[in-house]
């Protein structure tokens, strides 16, 4: 059996290691772009309202190569990133997401999670998905499929995925787009408007572009360092 690529150099081979000696960054560089990043990062915000205006593509491509570079478990890198450009295809996307909020905002979400939902002013409608120029649907390899239908197991999915998606937002505000992640439940739909193996899963949905002229977004404080950070 032919086994592609990624088993050939990572399934069942022996440990192997090469150099890792990246230069090392003085203390003064380091304290200053470490400030840097924080403060970009402090300004990102999850968009809701899109303009319609084109964005670099090879940026989008960029900030997927990034969020490509993510730790996996056994680096089995079980993600998959779908670029949705085409208008029509976010239309089909946008009206099958919409008819799942129906249900769950009518109830199906419950009373508790509505209410945490609330200071954040979702509803049922999400014209981010038709607005936005473009749409980066992430999903994860639950397992490996080969041509052949033989599968083989992969480890922390979940987790690898999700660090991904985290580098994704970074390498997208870094960039100067706007996104959000939008997981619309449940998100089968996806798989079958744009045909993907049966071995894949929706993970999220992320809008990418320019925020909209009249963009507002919730008014919310983020907990500071002391509140997240323990120092043992």
């Amino acid at each position: 059996m032919s086994i592609p690529t990624q088993w050939t150099t990572t399934h069942g081979d022996p440990y192997r290691s090469v150099p890792y000696r990246p230069g090392r960054m003085p203390a003064e560089e380091s304290l200053a772009r470490a400030a840097e990043l924080r403060a970009r990062m402090a300004e990102r915000r999850t968009v809701r309202q899109f303009s319609a205006d084109p964005v670099p593509e090879q940026v989008v491509r960029d900030a997927i190569a990034c969020a490509a570079t993510a730790p996996s478990g056994a680096h089995q890198q079980p993600w998959t990133f779908v670029l949705v450009k085409d208008p029509g295809v976010r239309a089909r996307i946008r009206a099958a997401a919409e008819e799942e909020e129906r249900v769950s905002y009518a109830g199906r979400l419950g009373e508790e999670w509505l209410a945490a939902l609330r200071p954040l002013g979702t509803d049922e409608v999400k014209p981010h998905l038709t607005d936005a120029p473009a749409l980066i649907v992430v999903f994860q390899q639950r397992y490996w499929l080969g041509a052949d239908g033989e599968r083989r197991k992969h480890y922390y999915v979940d987790e690898s995925v999700g660090i991904a998606v985290g580098m994704l937002l970074s390498a997208l505000h870094l960039s100067g787009l706007a996104a959000l992640v939008h997981t619309p439940s449940p998100m089968r739909f996806l798989a079958e408007v744009l045909g993907r193996p049966v071995n894949e899963k929706a993970f999220a949905v992320v809008p990418v572009g320019y925020p909209a002229a009249d963009c507002r977004v919730p008014r919310l404080v983020r907990k500071s360092l002391d509140q997240v950070l323990v120092e043992v």
